[in-house]
């Protein structure tokens, strides 16, 4: 009997019992453009499509154990990052990136949640800063969390700053913004910044940044360019947003299982 294989994405990132952001939207999202997840859980939240209330690292023994034991298993073909828990797990995270340095790393720098809630605190921010966006091809922040990353409210200025210390690129999501579209830029070391507009679809919606990262991530274990991987990423995500589903009372949720066809 043949069995069929796909590229594979692995995945670190936290539990929303919602269902709505997450590793359950990283999940969905992979599948639903065609790879194969390889999901490993960073920490549990307690969280609704309203807000973080609170939120539990794994045990970074563990994931290390997990990590090893899937890669001598499984090809991977591009990683993507999310909420991490604290800056043990980051370190771990690094020293498996050491040991694996050719595979394509999508960072979403899961800092608050859309209701305000902390996913992140100082030392797990510079962690990050410091140990991991310098091994991660691309990092997908909001325009609040570039802020803070970049320390400025001017976000040239702010993903400047990022690439100065290390980023290899930024692609700044425009989601959280007022305007007629929202805008995402991507921003590089070796050349100008370079803007998507896509129309802008009613409000804001749990687990957009998820889903989008996961989809670059996909995209590019499918062997896209960068460039293309975005396109393809943002496309997709529209489709989940005009076909959201209403789960709690709070934000909707993208619908990642529409069928997808490249």
């Amino acid at each position: 009997m043949k069995h069929y294989t796909r590229p594979q994405v692995l995945v670190l990132s936290g539990l929303d019992p919602s269902g709505g952001a997450g590793i359950q939207a990283d999940i969905q999202a992979i599948t639903s453009l065609g790879c194969h997840p390889l999901p490993v859980l960073t920490c549990l939240t307690v969280q609704d499509t309203r807000n973080v209330y609170g939120a539990e690292p794994v045990n970074p023994q563990l994931i290390r154990q997990q990590l090893r034991c899937v890669a001598e298993d499984a090809p991977i073909h591009a990683i993507k990052t999310g909420a991490l828990g604290n800056a043990a797990v980051v370190e771990v995270l690094v020293e498996f990136l050491e040991q694996h340095p050719n595979i394509p790393v999508i960072t979403d720098p899961v800092i608050k949640a859309a209701g305000g809630g902390d996913l992140a605190d100082d030392e797990l921010l510079a962690a990050m800063i410091k140990r991991l966006f310098p091994r991660a091809e691309m990092i997908t922040p909001n325009g609040v969390e570039l802020a803070l990353l970049g320390e400025s409210d001017n976000p040239d200025e702010a993903a400047r700053k990022l690439i100065e210390k290390g980023c290899a690129s930024v692609l700044a999501t425009g989601g959280h913004g007022t305007g007629i579209n929202i805008v995402n830029t991507l921003y590089s070391r070796s050349s100008t910044p370079m803007s998507w507009d896509i129309e802008r679809i009613g409000g804001e919606y749990h687990g957009t940044g998820c889903t989008l990262a996961a989809a670059i991530a996909a995209g590019r274990a499918q062997g896209l360019l960068p460039h293309a991987a975005i396109a393809q990423a943002q496309n997709y995500v529209r489709g989940t947003i005009l076909h959201a589903l209403a789960v709690g009372r709070g934000q909707p949720v993208p619908d990642r299982g529409i069928v997808w066809e490249r």
